[in-house]
């Protein structure tokens, strides 16, 4: 019983490190397949993201506009930080996301920099690198997220504080 159990609890140590040693781009992986996993994503209505008004971003019948369960479990399972960003107008805006502002907020409602992981998703590209988010430097990566036309209509992001 006593070998059982040490073993059970080396076994889940070991996970636990490997996962926590995800690169970007399988913590990205995992959470395009979560979303993927609730259903296909598309627009619909309006919702308030922190001070402005953007567009209901939705996979399948959730919407994921202020619902930060899925962001929240990647941070929990990886230690990395994630958000959904919905297209508006030229600009991608935090709908949901773990990434705090420095006074220990949400960042939800704040754009996206107009960098190089804005130009790739901004193109139907992702992008993985090194980037400033909120002012603390990541290594990143940003999917765009497209609606069953094709069309960008957000971006999902990973990013692993260096």
């Amino acid at each position: 019983m006593k070998i059982a159990v040490a073993s059970f609890l080396a076994l889940c140590c070991l996970t636990s490190v490997s996962v926590l040693a995800a690169t970007p781009q399988e913590t990205i992986a995992a959470l395009d397949a979560r979303l993927a996993k609730i259903g296909a994503p598309h627009l619909e209505g309006t919702d308030k993201a922190g001070e402005q008004t953007v567009p209901g971003i939705f996979f399948g019948t959730r919407k994921i506009n202020n619902n930060y369960d899925v962001v929240d479990e990647i941070k929990k399972n990886t230690g990395a930080t994630a958000t959904v960003f919905v297209k508006q107008g030229d600009e991608f805006i935090r709908v949901s996301t773990n990434v705090l502002t420095p006074e220990g907020k949400r960042g939800v409602g704040t754009p996206l920099a107009r960098a190089k992981a804005y130009e790739a998703v901004s193109k139907g590209n992702s992008f993985c690198g090194p980037v400033d988010v909120l002012g603390t430097p990541f290594d990143a990566c940003y999917n765009p997220i497209k609606d069953a036309d094709g069309k960008v209509i957000g971006v999902s992001y990973i990013g692993y504080k260096k």
